[in-house]
């Protein structure tokens, strides 16, 4: 996310001959695990909040009980929301999925990204889940949609006292508001307890190893696991990574330089093909920062709302995660410059999790409430605005103070413990950077890959955010053929853009 966006090799080990065949639900942390109660799908949404137009009837979806404190294994219990896609063909085992965020309900994508996943869907089970916080699995709530409204609609710009001293506001009264609705679970939504989740979900699924898809956040989350369960790790792939170790101010920086490089691309693309924003690429984004400015004094009409800068510049963000939704980006800012805010307005909700009845999703606040408990990092004032200036010079678009200054104030304490992965023991790991990847930087992915020391580094030349279900062909084929035939790709391997 915008405001709280901070918006998340060395060796090629040989590949595993076999799946491990599933085995009956194992024991873990010395009692019984509950088992998954698998029933018909009921509530899945698709990005707009409104169900599919047609559900595939095979699709299940069903809880698993765990601790809501590991310390307490026999104390109070939570309930995560999974969803099974069965395999349609000879059925290896199971793969789980999380698509990032952190934040995202896996049970909604998986859904939506069946289509993407039909030849691996042909060997196995695919699973993912709403981890703990997010949506179905207690997910973090922060007040009512119109606070939601405020805090996404704030202004980035200027960077000035007054742009401070509303976004510290602002922040602190998201904070209180998180505490007040969700303070029970807040200091448990960490990567740490997420990944001891997955274990469980492992064990209840009758699986001896975890074959596992991570993406973005997910990244970190399965280097997490790998940490901790290095025996149990079966085949790992770990999409658009990141760099678990950087501080608040380094990924914000990164990804500031990271978007203001796709977004220079964008405009490269754009004045190629008779583009409607300017004549040539200077032209095209001084259009574009005269309408952010412009939206800092006079925002948009849209309906009974207002397209605020900060709201264009979420949209802008939104539609840089992937080169498909770059001509609707087009035609959204050439409305906006005709005085039109709704095309902008509709990417910024996609990325907010807004719905059209004003309601959100929890991506919002599920994405502070882990990524502040993830980091024992408290960044002072100073620190806030040093970080603003440097991101600032690199875009005036998207530079911000980033995560940080919500962090300050957060009422749960947090941990460095998901900073520090290292899955000596696991089996390969294989990790998937992008060149011109907006999120997640692609000097996350060698580092990701040295700090795990099982990991063999792909190279995907192309844009966007997250390769393997970038329509990349070469991509998809080095990952299926890891995950079906335990084949690791070669040290060195690239694919070049879609």
């Amino acid at each position: 996310m915008r405001r709280v966006l901070a918006a998340t090799l060395l060796l090629a080990a040989a590949g595993c001959s076999s799946v491990p065949a599933a085995q009956p639900a194992a024991k873990y942390g010395g009692g019984n695990l509950d088992p998954i109660e698998w029933g018909p799908c009921t509530d899945i949404k698709r990005p707009d909040g409104e169900p599919p137009a047609r559900q595939d009837t095979s699709v299940r979806c069903g809880k698993l009980t765990v601790p809501l404190d590991y310390a307490k294994p026999d104390g109070e219990k939570i309930d995560l929301a999974l969803i099974k896609l069965p395999a349609t063909g000879s059925r290896l085992g199971s793969v789980v999925f999380n698509f990032g965020g952190p934040g995202a309900s896996g049970v909604d994508t998986l859904d939506q990204a069946a289509k993407a996943l039909t030849t691996l869907r042909a060997r196995y089970d695919l699973i993912s889940f709403d981890p703990r916080g997010v949506d179905r699995s207690s997910g973090v709530r922060c007040g009512t949609g119109a606070d939601l409204d405020r805090f996404t609609s704030l202004n980035t710009l200027p960077p000035n006292e007054e742009t401070h001293r509303r976004t510290e506001a602002a922040n602190k009264e998201f904070a209180a508001l998180c505490e007040k609705d969700s303070g029970k679970i807040l200091p448990y939504v960490g990567t740490v307890n997420a990944a001891r989740d997955m274990d469980r979900i492992r064990g209840a699924l009758g699986d001896t190893k975890l074959n596992y898809v991570g993406m973005s956040y997910g990244t970190q989350l399965g280097g997490v696991y790998a940490t901790l369960f290095p025996k149990n790790v079966g085949r790992m792939v770990l999409d658009a990574p990141l760099d678990p170790t950087v501080s608040f101010e380094q990924r914000t920086l990164a990804q500031t330089r990271g978007f203001q490089n796709t977004y220079e691309n964008f405009l490269e693309a754009c004045v190629k093909n008779s583009c409607a924003l300017g004549k040539d690429k200077a032209t095209a984004n001084a259009n574009v920062e005269n309408l952010m400015n412009e939206l800092t004094a006079d925002p948009l009409k849209v309906g009974n709302r207002q397209l605020t800068q900060g709201l264009g510049a979420t949209g802008v963000a939104a539609a840089l995660y992937s080169e498909l939704t770059w001509p609707f980006l087009e035609q959204a800012l050439s409305d906006a410059l005709k005085g039109k805010g709704n095309a902008l307005m509709y990417l910024a909700d996609s990325y907010t999790g807004r719905n059209p009845d004003g309601t959100y999703s929890t991506q919002m606040t599920s994405f502070p409430a882990i990524t502040c408990v993830d980091t024992a990092e408290r960044p002072t004032v100073e620190q806030l605005r040093r970080t603003e200036q440097a991101a600032m010079k690199i875009s005036p678009l998207f530079g911000s103070e980033g995560s940080g200054g919500l962090c300050r104030v957060w009422p749960a304490n947090g941990s460095d413990q998901a900073r520090h992965v290292n899955a000596t023991g696991s089996a390969p790991i294989v990790v998937v950077g992008g060149k011109n990847d907006p999120a997640t930087p692609y000097e996350w992915a060698p580092k990701l890959t040295a700090q795990l020391r099982t990991a063999t580094l792909v190279t995907y030349m192309g844009e966007g955010h997250g390769a393997y279900l970038s329509g990349s062909k070469c991509v998809q084929g080095l990952v299926d053929a890891y995950l079906i035939n335990g084949k690791v790709p070669q040290k060195g391997a690239a694919c070049p853009a879609a």
